[in-house]
């Protein structure tokens, strides 16, 4: 049994783990990388080792006990030892060899687990390696190394480690270096941390190293660290800690530097994909790569294949959705996109439409290189997503997107066809004139479109029937807010004013459902039959009705491939007893919303009697935004109510290729897309596998940009205003201070909100809404003050800031923070003890 292999061959050996796969070590010489003479223990030698079930079912501590005390079979020590010897070119066995763990679960598409594992530098003698290749064995088993893979989903019996010794190389100066800038995602930019000594004084972080970015052939940044402390190798073997003092020079020639850019390039070109690499100069000047591991960190990028640079817009993001949108999902994108495009610049193959990431962004590049597309689409996102629209202004510098097309005429032309092909001016003025007769020919939309769908393919209902509601629909919502506007023109206001008007508006679709749900929760409360069954994990038939009425809504419903309420009635159970929690005495929201419509009504009598001749006019504008505002949601609300009828469609498919034994279970089929799913023949158990991999991968993706470059580089985190120490700054969305407890909330299903906490989230669509029922005020990551979280917000009275960079990691379950909603101020405080209510220690 082999259980080592020679870096040297060239042979087809294979290195049983890098990058959680088989890597042909020979390739590396042969393709010209400086790596380090060495041998492999492979994954054999610990599978002799050790009992992977029997280390997974007990404490970590006891399973680096068991391996550490584990004799090594005499078998695997000799072919240690001799592969030991042979580094010192048969001559002995004092060579110094660096001892580096290689697990099977490491440098994985979506975890790199640097670091989790444990290296041994300088280690001399026979015995000394095979301690530390035991050693190396056991580091599987650290703490960290458990939780690691616990928190990425990864099975601890499958879960395997080679073990790499390498020649030790004495390095004068080492460090790390990243083929792509990890913090902006920049493609195209090295990024170096250097230090004298041994590098593990770089990556353990415990010196200050110089940094350097290296930009095409150009050295664009340099940041010199004090350098305090030195690693060095020991004569006999190990190592020690120096301190030598601050110094003020340069570690790395200019010359080092761009040979290591060369290096870099080449590991890249070699693996394909950005690495994350560790290296070495020696006291000879020679440069050694000593380790490298692809970058997880990095968001995919959409396909560019004219090259050219792009500026791309996560629309999914803006909708609330950080999770990442099932195949099916896309799909139904891909033929609304299809459909708008065609309407809208009458180009329905237009690349305006991608998807990075599984998710959904749109190339904004056109817009920002005309002055109407500048205009139009920072000043919509900054009603809608705030902070997206202040990344987009940040570009505008930028040479790449330079304005091209100054004229307005092509726009005006654009808008002009739309407003006669849907006739928008003519629904504006109905509106104004009659405001109960279009709301009431607007709600009367709903039954027209699914008639209409129900006579159409699936891919052509989604074609004609999303893409009309919007221009069918806004035109009457916002004459609302335009009348709203005017207000603001005619009489002045102080600040949130006019915000005040848009509270408890009637004609909203979602504060209607929020209102069903609270009236499900008094229903079953006071009906002790339905209280007993509902205790009982049982479904009451007031849920039922519920359901009946309701159930096509779901949490982060834009994904036609998500369960929708009927199917799985989980959350509305998990709000439902929230509700129930609440005392008798508790606010009502029922009430609270009817204070709200009060006190609208009571500003516009203010507002109309500060107007002095013009207050006719106010209440006639004010009270059109009072009937015609509430629509906004309803385009959406129209969308997800066809939603729900094609995906029972497409679930009936599914059904058939259950039946027809090509698919295991009914929701696999929204795990392909339209023509696979009606393809004759083929069993597609395989692709579903592979799409639910690369799915739960992006579940599990930690940040998503709100803007990309095609480059790679995330503008947001080159360009962002700073905020006062200790404070967040958002955009301002509903007015009202209130301090409280923060209740920091990733996912609305089966969330928890005791009456008063505010709600801090990513973002919210109206599967987060009932949470607000009870929240005392909210933060959002996400959205501007038009978004669906702030209108609903403002609805219920609750102060709102949203927008806010970073709040979901600065904000902390439990800590007492005060939002103000006329500012945009979020004031982090202190941390209390969320079960008795006090301030922490």
């Amino acid at each position: 049994m082999a259980l080592t292999i020679d870096f040297k061959s060239i042979d087809g050996s294979m290195l049983a783990t890098v990058g959680g796969k088989a890597a042909n070590l020979g390739e590396l010489t042969s393709a010209g990388l400086p790596v380090p003479r060495g041998f492999c223990v492979t994954t054999d030698a610990y599978r002799a080792v050790a009992q992977a079930d029997e280390l997974a079912s007990t404490t970590p501590e006891n399973a680096r006990r068991t391996l550490l005390e584990t004799p090594v079979p005499q078998e695997i020590r000799d072919a240690i030892v001799a592969e030991y010897r042979e580094l010192g070119d048969g001559g002995g066995s004092g060579v110094p060899v660096a001892v580096r763990s290689s697990a099977t679960a490491e440098d994985l598409p979506f975890a790199s687990f640097a670091g989790q594992q444990d290296t041994f530098l300088n280690v001399v003698g026979e015995d000394a390696v095979v301690d530390a290749v035991r050693r190396c064995w056991a580091s599987l088993w650290t703490d960290r190394a458990v939780s690691y893979r616990d928190a990425n989903g990864i099975d601890h019996t499958t879960t395997y480690l080679a073990v790499v010794v390498q020649r030790m190389v004495q390095s004068a100066v080492s460090g790390v270096m990243f083929t792509a800038n990890p913090v902006t995602g920049t493609r195209d930019q090295i990024v170096i941390d250097a230090s004298p000594g041994l590098g593990e004084a770089v990556v353990s972080g415990a010196v200050n190293p110089d940094h350097f970015v290296v930009d095409g052939g150009e050295i664009v940044e340099k940041r010199l660290g004090d350098k305090k402390f030195v690693i060095r190798s020991l004569p006999g073997g190990g190592t020690e800690h120096v301190e030598v003092g601050e110094s003020d020079e340069q570690c790395l020639s200019d010359g080092q530097i761009h040979a290591l850019a060369v290096l870099g390039r080449k590991v890249q070109q070699h693996y394909g994909s950005p690495q994350d690499t560790e290296w070495a100069i020696d006291d000879d000047g020679d440069l050694h790569l000593t380790q490298s591991r692809p970058i997880t960190t990095l968001f995919p990028l959409p396909d560019n294949p004219d090259g050219r640079a792009h500026v791309y817009f996560c629309f999914s993001l803006a909708q609330g959705l950080e999770r990442p949108i099932t195949p099916m999902g896309r799909a139904a994108f891909r033929e609304i996109a299809k459909s708008a495009l065609e309407i809208v610049i009458g180009d329905p193959k237009s690349k305006s439409y991608v998807e990075a990431g599984e998710r959904i962004f749109f190339d904004a590049t056109k817009a920002l290189q005309s002055t109407v597309g500048r205009e139009f689409v920072t000043r919509l996102l900054s009603v809608m997503e705030a902070r997206s629209s202040e990344v987009l202004r940040g570009l505008f510098d930028d040479p790449r997107f330079a304005i091209r097309n100054s004229s307005p005429a092509p726009a005006l032309k654009r808008v002009l066809r739309l407003g006669r092909r849907f006739h928008v001016p003519v629904t504006a003025m109905k509106a104004l004139a009659n405001p109960e007769k279009a709301v009431r020919n607007a709600l009367l939309l709903e039954r027209e479109i699914l008639e209409k769908s129900a006579a159409l393919s699936i891919e052509q209902a989604l074609q004609q029937c999303v893409v009309p509601v919007l221009p069918r629909l806004a035109p009457t919502a916002l004459i609302g807010f335009a009348m709203l506007g005017l207000v603001g023109k005619v009489v002045k206001t102080g600040p949130g004013e006019l915000q005040t008007v848009l509270r408890g508006l009637p004609n909203n679709i979602t504060t209607e459902m929020d209102m069903a749900m609270w009236d499900l929760a008094q229903e079953i409360r006071h009906d002790p039959v339905a209280l007993r069954q509902f205790q009982n994990g049982e479904r009451p038939a007031a849920l039922d009705r519920f359901l009946a009425r309701w159930g096509h809504r779901a949490v982060a419903e834009i994904d036609l491939g998500l369960p929708r309420w009927s199917d799985d009635p989980a959350h509305v159970i998990g709000v439902v007893k929230n509700f129930l929690r609440l005392e008798e005495d508790q606010a009502q929201p029922d009430a609270v919303f009817a204070r709200g419509a009060a006190e609208a009504e009571a500003m516009i009598d203010t507002l109309a009697r500060r107007a002095w001749g013009r207050g006719w006019f106010v209440r006639f504008a004010l009270r059109r935004t009072r009937l015609l505002a509430g629509l906004r949601e309803y385009p959406k609300y129209l969308i997800i109510t066809l939603f729900g009828a094609l995906r029972k469609r497409v679930a009936d498919i599914g059904a058939q290729l259950v039946a027809a034994d090509r698919l295991d279970t009914t929701d696999d089929v929204f795990f392909l897309n339209f023509e696979e799913m009606r393809s004759p023949q083929g069993d597609l158990r395989s692709l579903v596998a592979e799409r639910r991999e690369v799915y739960g991968r992006e579940m599990r993706r930690r940040h998503i940009p709100r803007v990309l470059l095609s480059d790679g580089t995330e503008p947001e985190a080159v360009h962002h205003g700073a905020s006062v120490e200790g404070d967040l700054v958002g955009t301002p969305a509903s007015v009202g201070t209130i301090t409280g407890i923060a209740r920091v909330v990733m996912d609305p299903v089966g969330a928890h909100l005791e009456p008063g906490e505010i709600l801090v989230a990513p973002s919210t669509d109206p599967g987060w809404t009932p949470l607000f029922l009870t929240a005392g005020g909210l933060v959002m990551e996400m959205g501007g003050a038009n978004s669906h979280g702030a209108v609903v917000a403002r609805e219920y009275g609750i102060p709102a800031v949203v927008g806010v960079r970073e709040a979901v990691t600065r904000i902390k379950t439990g800590e007492r923070i005060t939002v103000d909603g006329g500012t945009g101020a979020v004031l982090l405080e202190q941390p209390v003890d969320v079960s008795s209510g006090q301030p922490n220690a």
